[in-house]
C-alpha cells in the first residue's frame, strides 16, 4: 500500500498525516510507504493536464490514499483523485470544497459537523502518538504556548499558576519548555522568581525535533497552557495525566468550549496538584480513523 501525502510544510499539519500513516502501517498486514510530496511541486496546471492523460510524473509510484491537511492542499487532493481513479482521497479538516469531493473527511468534533455519510469526527487533532507505557512517577512536563487568535497571554497569571504547581509537588521532577509563541521576555522573568530553581527549562528553540513527544513519553504528568489544544491532545495520547493553565480568553468558541467540556468530564483539570489530576486516559483516535479507512 502506498500513500502520497500532499504538503504545505506545516509540522502541526504533517503531525496529522503521519499519525494517521502510521497507525494504518500498524494495522495493515502487507507493506505500507509513506511519500511526502510538497504542494509546491504539485503545480495546479500541471495536475489538470495530468487529468487529460490520466497520469501525473510526480511520485515513485501509483498511490492508494491521497492525503491532505491544509487549505492549499485540498484542490490538489481532489485533481490527484481524479488522476489516481483507484485512490481513496482523505482530508485530514473541515474542507471549504464540498465533502462529496472526498472520499473520507476527518474533522475534530470541536469544529460542529455532523458525523454522517464520509465524515469521520475525532477527539481532537490526530498526531503520531502512542502510548509505550514509560512514564516515570512525579516527572512532570510543563509546556507554555501564547497569544492566539482566542487567547491573549498573561505573564502574572502563568507566572503564579507555575508557582503553585511547583509548590503543590515539591516530590516531583520539573521539565519546563516553551512554544514560538511564548513572548521572548519570558524566561527572563521566570528565571527571577524563586521557585525557578526548581524548574528544567528546556526553551522551544533548543529542543530537536520530536523532543517533546519524548518527553511525553516519560511524564506522569502534563501541564500545557489551555491556548496549546493540540498539545493537550498529544499529551493524552501519550498516556499522561493533564492539567491546564489559564491564560486570559479573548472569545469563546468552540474550541474554548471544548476544553470547558473535557474539564467537565474530568478528561483534565485545572487543579495544580498531580494527585488530583484524573487518571490518564485512553485516547487512540489514530488507530481508530486507521481502522475504519483500513475496513473500507
Amino acid at each position: 500500500m502506498h500513500i502520497v501525502y500532499a504538503s504545505d510544510g506545516k509540522a502541526g499539519h504533517r503531525s496529522q498525516a503521519v499519525g494517521l500513516f502510521k497507525a494504518m502501517q500498524r494495522q495493515y498486514t502487507d507493506e505500507v510507504t509513506f511519500e511526502e510530496v510538497n504542494i509546491q511541486d504539485l503545480p495546479i496546471f500541471s495536475l489538470l493536464m495530468g487529468m487529460l492523460i490520466k497520469s501525473f510524473r510526480g511520485f515513485s509510484k501509483q498511490p492508494d490514499y491521497i492525503f491532505g491537511v491544509g487549505s492549499h492542499t485540498q484542490l490538489r487532493v481532489v485533481l490527484l483523485g481524479k488522476i489516481y481513479r483507484q485512490a481513496k482521497t482523505v482530508i485530514l479538516m473541515k474542507p471549504n470544497y464540498p465533502f462529496t469531493w472526498f472520499d473520507h473527511v476527518i474533522i475534530p468534533e470541536h469544529d460542529g459537523i455532523a458525523e454522517n455519510g464520509n465524515v469521520i469526527l475525532t477527539q481532537g487533532a490526530l498526531n503520531p502518538i502512542i502510548n509505550e507505557q514509560r512514564h516515570v512517577p512525579n516527572r512532570i512536563l510543563i509546556a507554555l504556548g501564547g497569544s492566539s487568535k482566542r487567547h491573549q497571554w498573561n505573564e502574572e497569571k502563568v507566572l503564579h499558576s507555575l508557582k503553585n504547581i511547583v509548590d503543590n509537588n515539591l516530590q516531583a521532577e520539573f521539565i519546563l519548555t516553551t512554544s514560538r509563541r511564548t513572548p521572548s521576555e519570558f524566561l527572563t522573568h521566570l528565571k527571577l522568581e524563586s521557585f525557578a530553581e526548581n524548574l528544567n527549562i528546556f526553551p522551544v528553540e533548543e529542543t530537536p525535533q520530536g523532543w517533546i513527544f519524548e518527553e511525553m513519553q516519560k511524564a506522569e504528568a502534563v501541564w500545557v497552557t489551555e491556548d496549546s489544544v493540540s498539545m493537550i491532545f498529544e499529551a493524552l495520547t501519550a498516556g499522561c495525566r493533564v492539567g491546564v493553565i489559564e491564560i486570559d480568553r479573548l472569545k469563546q468558541d468552540r474550541i474554548t468550549k471544548s476544553i470547558d467540556q473535557m474539564i467537565e468530564k474530568k478528561v483534565i483539570s485545572k487543579t495544580e496538584s498531580n494527585a488530583d489530576l484524573p487518571q490518564a486516559q485512553t485516547f487512540k483516535e489514530a488507530e481508530r480513523v486507521a481502522t475504519y479507512l483500513l475496513a473500507k
